[in-house]
């Protein structure tokens, strides 16, 4: 419930944080929007990962993936804050931009979930385990001893756990949720990829406006009195061998 409610409404405000005009115009409501933003990622993400471990199974790879998950969205978020906060304003949209997609991923895997669900039962050679306390909690008692004979009898089970098979849409609760929850891991492996790559080619394609809002960075920091304007947040001359940045003005003068 916590995950829930904070990452719906994070969803529905984030959007507005990307129109033009509203970043333009209405700056205030932008910085306002963006921390209550921030705030509800945060808590959801918090939240999700509370349930990782039982969540469509609990497994290893679920694990891994939504724990990778996290740490992308909580170091991206972690990255524009800082990047604001020494008025790198490129850098901060780079990063939120990619703290967004991160997000978005939960949308897309669940796409993909459906149609490896539509897909797993069509090969009969997948299986997951399911406690019979779980089966009665699905389907209710007397329809998991039903549908498992074996959760009825003494000793008729391994440890209490059953294999059910998956199913399509149109069979009972068991079979659909073992369905779903076959395609959980790999859906969210393969949806962060397709988010990850995503969001940096369109970093890619979108030069003018990085180098737009470091002019603005610049005049910021100047105004502000930085040492280095232009480069106060975490650009990549600072880390890497990309020569120095400078604003149009100076690359005009050292030209002439």
């Amino acid at each position: 419930m916590i995950h829930l409610a904070t990452v719906i409404p994070a969803g529905l405000l984030m959007v507005w944080q990307f129109v033009p005009i509203i970043r333009r115009k209405f700056i205030l409501f932008h910085r306002i929007n963006g921390y209550i933003v921030s705030t509800l990622i945060f808590v959801g993400t918090i939240g999700g990962l509370m349930i990782t471990r039982r969540s469509f199974g609990g497994t290893p790879a679920t694990q891994t993936a939504v724990g990778l998950l996290g740490i992308l969205v909580f170091g991206s978020l972690g990255m524009a804050i800082y990047n604001i906060k020494r008025l790198q304003i490129d850098q901060h949209r780079a990063w939120m931009l990619r703290m967004t997609m991160y997000c978005g991923t939960i949308i897309n895997m669940r796409v993909i979930m459906i149609i490896t669900a539509q897909i797993l039962p069509l090969t009969g050679e997948y299986y997951t385990t399911f406690s019979c306390d779980e089966l009665a909690s699905l389907m209710g008692p007397e329809e998991s001893r039903a549908a498992y004979p074996q959760c009825g009898l003494p000793n008729g089970t391994t440890n209490g756990y059953v294999a059910v098979g998956p199913g399509d849409f149109e069979t009972d609760i068991s079979t659909i949720t073992t369905a779903l929850q076959l395609g959980f891991s790999a859906a969210l492996w393969l949806g962060l990829f397709i988010h990850v790559i995503g969001v940096e080619i369109y970093l890619m394609l979108t030069p003018a406006e990085s180098e737009r809002l470091r002019i603005v960075s610049y005049e910021k920091q100047l105004a502000a009195g930085y040492k280095n304007p232009g480069s106060a947040g975490l650009v990549v001359e600072r880390w890497g061998d990309a020569a120095p940045w400078q604003p149009p003005q100076l690359r005009a003068e050292n030209k002439g």
